[in-house]
């Protein structure tokens, strides 16, 4: 009889390959992970801090209106038309310009009346009412500009906000203090405290204007004569900018 075939103990060929590689392959260290940073909280002193300007207004808005009535909105509108145009050539021959003069509200609304035979209410009227804004660019003529237009049929005055073309400027000059003064405040608090202001590590603003209240006289009962009897006083006042700024610095205490 043939002697029993042994099983044979040679790897297969993937076996081989896979052990062949793995042999090859260099070994590898698991590395240790890297701590997490830990942020620690910087000393610093924080304070608001605000500025202010004062400025004096060289320019002026104002609302004038022309408001008519008539039995029908096309009376009613040819009138008011009319009264607002004359109103208008009289402030161009003051000196404001096209640009000065811009139309903000144009109306024509029914005026009712109600019936107490019928229980239902009728229309006896029509209203138009016209608004311009006037710029005026000179603080004198807020004045005449006024008396005009009431001299020409306006009837509606409202609206009269001063304002300056060095706001902007003003503006700048009051963060500046802020930001001084700021600074001035932290540096007290830091000697207070025994240490120095270090970096500035923040820095925010914020502006706030207080515009004064407009003061001119104008009794609209008496109607235009009285805009012609006199002229209207104007006192413009003057604008408080006040403007505030957050910062915060460093706190360098001092060495022991």
């Amino acid at each position: 009889p043939s002697p029993l075939a042994l099983p044979s103990r040679r790897p297969s060929l993937a076996l081989a390959a896979f052990l062949a590689l793995a042999s090859s392959a260099p070994l590898v260290a698991p590395s240790a992970q890297s701590p997490t940073p830990v942020l620690t909280p910087v000393s610093g002193v924080q304070v608001v801090a605000t500025g202010e300007e004062q400025i004096t207004p060289d320019r002026a808005k104002v609302s004038i209106g022309v408001q008519t009535q008539a039995p029908t909105a096309a009376d009613a509108s040819s009138r008011n038309a009319r009264l607002q145009r004359a109103v208008m050539d009289t402030l161009r021959a003051l000196g404001i310009a096209a640009d000065q003069l811009s139309t903000t509200g144009y109306n024509v609304y029914p005026e009712q009346q109600f019936n107490e035979q019928t229980r239902r209410p009728r229309i006896v009227g029509y209203n138009v009412q016209n608004t311009i804004l006037v710029d005026v660019r000179r603080i004198d003529q807020v004045g005449p500009v006024l008396d005009a237009a009431l001299a020409k049929g306006a009837n509606n005055v409202s609206g009269l906000h001063f304002y300056s073309s060095t706001a902007e400027a003003a503006r700048r000059r009051a963060l500046a203090r802020a930001v001084e003064n700021a600074r001035a405040d932290a540096e007290a608090m830091a000697r207070a405290a025994g240490g120095t202001l270090g970096e500035l590590l923040d820095l925010h603003s914020g502006i706030t204007f207080a515009p004064p209240q407009p003061m001119y006289e104008m009794d609209m009962a008496k109607g235009r004569a009285a805009a012609m009897a006199a002229p209207t006083p104007i006192a413009e006042g003057t604008q408080t900018v006040t403007a505030t700024a957050t910062a915060r610095w460093r706190f360098v205490p001092a060495p022991r």
